[in-house]
């Protein structure tokens, strides 16, 4: 997926740009709305990321201007701006979404992707998850592998839960920190190595294949080892 971001405060745009090209996305910036419209305006982009309040051109009348040239690509409009009012104008100006800050990255980034597959609501989530000969039942609290039954703390088994929801994909430091530990800042500290490691003790120690992996430069990934 390709996206443009929109955003005049150097430092969030930093972060965005970082999180997206961390899951695999094209992230392009943008500091303000001139640029950002002539950007937009060269096509290719999947979704839009715009913040409301920008110089030289406002996110509202970025958006106004593209849909007058009837360019229709998704805009998301982030804004601290969190009125009803505020959130109706930004769609009656041709928003397709509206964000208010502060937001979650895993929120923002879900959005992003119903914005870009334009498809209906997503199917319920699933009561377990199941990779190759170990399960994880949400509603039991309980893990098993091959059978056996793994102790788990609760911070552990919501990192292991998070990992088997994203099976086979890498998941990044920002989306652990931010689904895991709820924070929404890097708090410079291993604390995500820590847990990682007591994890894997527990779910790899005696079985022949490893289950997690870790992705150098990336992040982690569960996996079936026998495959």
């Amino acid at each position: 997926m390709r996206l443009l971001i929109v955003e005049d405060d150097a430092e969030a745009a930093a972060y965005l740009t970082k999180a997206f090209r961390e899951v695999g996305h094209v992230a392009d910036h943008a500091p303000d709305g001139l640029e950002g419209y002539a950007m937009a305006e060269g096509g290719g982009y999947d979704v839009l990321v715009i913040d409301r309040m920008l110089p030289r051109l406002d996110g509202l009348s970025l958006i106004r201007s593209l849909r007058e040239q009837k360019d229709e690509t998704p805009a998301l409009i982030l804004s601290a701006l969190a009125q009803v009012d505020d959130r109706v104008k930004g769609l009656r100006a041709g928003g397709d979404d509206y964000l208010p800050k502060p937001y979650a990255f895993s929120e923002l980034l879900a959005r992003v992707e119903v914005l870009a597959r334009r498809r209906g609501a997503p199917a319920a989530e699933p009561t377990t998850y199941r990779v190759g000969e170990m399960l994880l039942d949400r509603l039991a609290h309980r893990v098993t592998r091959e059978g056996q039954e793994i102790m788990l703390q609760p911070r552990e088994f919501r990192l292991l839960e998070y990992l088997m929801k994203h099976a086979g994909q890498v998941v990044t430091r920002t989306m652990l920190l931010e689904n895991v530990w709820d924070y929404h800042f890097d708090p410079q500290t291993n604390v995500i190595d820590v847990h990682v490691s007591r994890l894997r003790s527990k779910i790899d120690k005696g079985f022949e294949h490893p289950m997690i992996h870790t992705i150098r430069g990336a992040g982690y990934m569960v996996r079936d080892g026998t495959l």
